[in-house]
């Protein structure tokens, strides 16, 4: 089953943003300066991944708990602290509420918990909810219409999205779960001495690029000798870094690669490159890779870039946009403006009101203006 398209997104209550909600389209730009909350929307589809990998209230917890990370403006009168994440994958719809606990509840002082969980189908006439969960019980509706109580309680740090694994019976709450968790989120990539990017790959078959960019050599080599056609990679090489040649090799224990600038005689690896031009490199592996993700989110990728490789970047955003969403938070306007160009996709402009992130032109519905 093909993964369904990331339609829409809503935060409430999570750091900077009181309440949005984003219609999303094949590329999302966000433009702004420091501190208008651009990196909280990037964290926020970043924890809806966490969900379904069964650690949401642990990426709460190492951010400092939810008063850390709850709406960090002007509250009402004995508000409680709720975070409420929404994601609309294609005629699905997830959604889960964290909070605290109250003196009955089955959690830790002041414990991030889950309180809230929610999958509905939209059948084109109305919702059909297929999961609800509040606190510990949960109900489903199966495959065949069945309505079921999901016999073994949930702690209060556990997702049903993660715990419940039956794909023959709940399909659909499957096909979220899997969706969500083949999503990248790439954060910058370390080009210290010690950077996993300077390191050679395993000689070992890899498809799509971690995180973390520990796999690019084994990704290039992938390219390279499984799939036989790197010309994209190639031709965006050259563009950025005219009469260079991207060099890739697999003995069969390890995969390495180096660049080979024609005003040397002699092809330079990873760890003689410079901090811009292995980044550049290592974006090539998140968006050129045999198996791109469903969706790629990119925070500022334009750091520690020269200006001269934002235009090729973002000739290959649109082109890795064929086979993937792709979100990019960004400071830079002459980057937005490049991916106009090449992308035909409008920048959206973040800014605070009242210390919260907004987006110029949002309408209700979520569509922008």
């Amino acid at each position: 089953m093909p993964f369904p398209p990331l339609n829409a997104i809503g935060i409430e209550n999570y750091r900077s943003v009181r309440s949005l909600f984003l219609r999303m389209r094949q590329i999302n730009t966000f433009v702004g300066n420091n501190g208008t909350g651009k990196t909280n929307l990037y964290k926020a589809l970043s924890l809806l991944q966490q969900a379904a990998l069964g650690r949401i209230t642990h990426a709460v917890a190492e951010e400092g708990g939810i008063e850390s990370v709850f709406w960090a403006g002007e509250r009402r009168a004995k508000e409680r602290p709720q975070i409420r994440l929404k994601v609309i994958l294609g005629d699905l719809t997830y959604k889960i509420t964290m909070g605290l606990p109250t003196p009955t509840d089955a959690a830790l002082p002041l414990e991030t918990m889950v309180k809230e969980e929610e999958l509905l189908l939209d059948t084109g006439k109305r919702n059909v909810a297929l999961m609800q969960r509040k606190g510990p019980s949960i109900f489903l509706r199966a495959k065949n219409g069945e309505r079921v109580t999901y016999e073994n309680e949930l702690l209060s740090s556990e997702t049903a999205l993660a715990s419940i694994r039956d794909g023959g019976r709940f399909p659909e709450l499957d096909l979220v779960r899997h969706t969500l968790t083949e999503w990248r989120f790439f954060h910058g990539f370390r080009t210290d001495k010690a950077s996993p990017l300077r390191q050679s790959g395993l000689n070992v078959t890899t498809p799509t690029l971690s995180s973390s960019g520990e796999d690019l050599a084994s990704v290039f080599a992938t390219l390279t000798h499984i799939r036989g056609d790197a010309k994209d990679l190639m031709d965006a090489v050259e563009d950025a870094f005219p009469g260079s040649q991207l060099m890739v090799e697999a003995d069969g224990k390890t995969c390495r690669f180096s660049l080979k600038s024609p005003d040397f005689f002699r092809a330079f690896p990873p760890e003689e490159l410079s901090d811009g031009t292995l980044q550049y490199l290592a974006l090539l592996g998140a968006l050129l890779s045999y198996r791109l993700p469903p969706f790629i989110a990119l925070n500022e990728p334009e750091s520690s870039l020269h200006p001269d490789l934002l235009e090729p970047l973002a000739k290959v955003i649109a082109k890795a946009s064929h086979r993937s969403q792709i979100w990019i938070v960004t400071h830079s306007e002459t980057f937005a403006d490049h991916l106009l160009e090449h992308a035909g996709t409008s920048p959206l402009h973040i800014f605070t009101e009242r210390g919260a992130t907004q987006i110029k032109g949002l309408r209700v519905s979520g569509e922008n203006s």
